[in-house]
């Protein structure tokens, strides 16, 4: 089946698929005006249907079409030209009133005889015999949009981008690659990191730590994180990293804050971490989360790594020390 990225992303791109479906509808319309013998496009006929019942102002016809006003007047201007509609001064100078002449009267009444009744038929086979059902719902839409813009709809739903996830062992690979990549742009892996990467389950599961993994929506999953245990209580928060894809979306900051919650609640005492001063950006996270910089935790955890010049205990404001 070939690749068709306006329905395989669904409700993302509905405006552009219903431009689609549009433009589709449009192009088999317009051969059955050709057919017809009406040397129209389809986009002229809501124009010529609004002015069946009188004159109408290019303010009042875009009003009646739910048309920029730029793409009604071109289109007056062309059915003008086609010799379908004409322009009058109106009672206000400043506007000029557009009406049918007697060849957009034939041409409407032709329309309606050989063109509407072909259209609607196709339409409601379209629809599965349901177009009265599929119209009210477009209807529902527009009157929807017309009240609150798709962008201020967007901001009410705020729907959930990050989610966090367990561990399972068909995302070992997953825990070992995203570790891996960060890992190796800055450093590189020391044998502390590979015994750890090559068993997740062995390593940090069975001792009765844990891991973590935060998904974004559309890209998958995009963090891990785990806590080690090293001690009766004390856990290292360890093996922290976010997709370089996945950058400025706070999946970091998510994924932490997640962390923190379940090493609290497993008791962590200390929690600490292990990092290096090239990591800037992680460290500032650390900090604002409630990491602070422990002479205690370096002399008794830091030499566990070559890249280590920074350990951190969790100890956030206004907690007791």
């Amino acid at each position: 089946m070939p690749l068709d990225i306006l329905q395989d992303l669904g409700p993302i791109f509905l405006g552009s698929r219903l431009k689609r479906l549009g433009e589709r509808m449009q192009a088999g319309a317009a051969r059955i005006l050709a057919d017809a013998g009406l040397g129209v496009q389809p986009t002229h006929m809501p124009l010529l249907a609004g002015l069946e019942n009188g004159p109408l102002t290019i303010g009042q016809l875009v009003q009646a079409v739910g048309a920029s006003q730029p793409g009604v007047t071109r289109g007056v201007a062309q059915l003008v030209d086609l010799g379908l509609v004409q322009t009058e001064p109106g009672s206000d100078q400043r506007q000029r009133t557009i009406s049918l002449t007697p060849a957009g009267v034939a041409a409407m009444t032709r329309a309606r005889l050989l063109v509407w009744p072909r259209v609607e038929a196709a339409v409601d086979v379209l629809c599965g015999g349901e177009a009265d059902a599929f119209l009210a719902r477009i209807t529902a839409i527009e009157a929807a949009l017309a009240a609150t813009p798709l962008d201020v709809l967007a901001a009410q739903a705020n729907p959930q981008t990050l989610e966090i996830r367990e561990y399972a062992d068909d995302l070992a690979t997953t825990f070992r690659d995203i570790n891996a990549e960060w890992i190796t742009t800055m450093f590189r892996l020391e044998d502390t990191d590979r015994a750890v990467l090559d068993n997740p389950r062995a390593k940090i599961l069975d001792p009765g730590g844990t891991i973590l993994f935060v998904e974004a929506r559309g890209l998958g999953i995009v963090g891990t994180c785990a806590l080690q245990k090293t001690g009766d209580t004390g856990f290292e928060l360890t093996k922290m990293g976010v997709r370089e894809s996945a950058r400025g979306l706070k999946a970091g900051e998510f994924l932490l804050t997640a962390m923190i919650a379940r090493a609290q609640a497993m008791g962590a005492d200390p929690l600490y971490l292990l990092t290096s001063t090239k990591c800037a950006a992680a460290v500032h996270l650390y900090e604002k989360l409630g990491f602070r910089h422990d002479a205690e935790i370096m002399r008794d955890y830091g030499a566990r790594y070559a890249r280590c010049d920074v350990a951190m205990r969790y100890a956030p404001r206004g907690a007791a020390t």
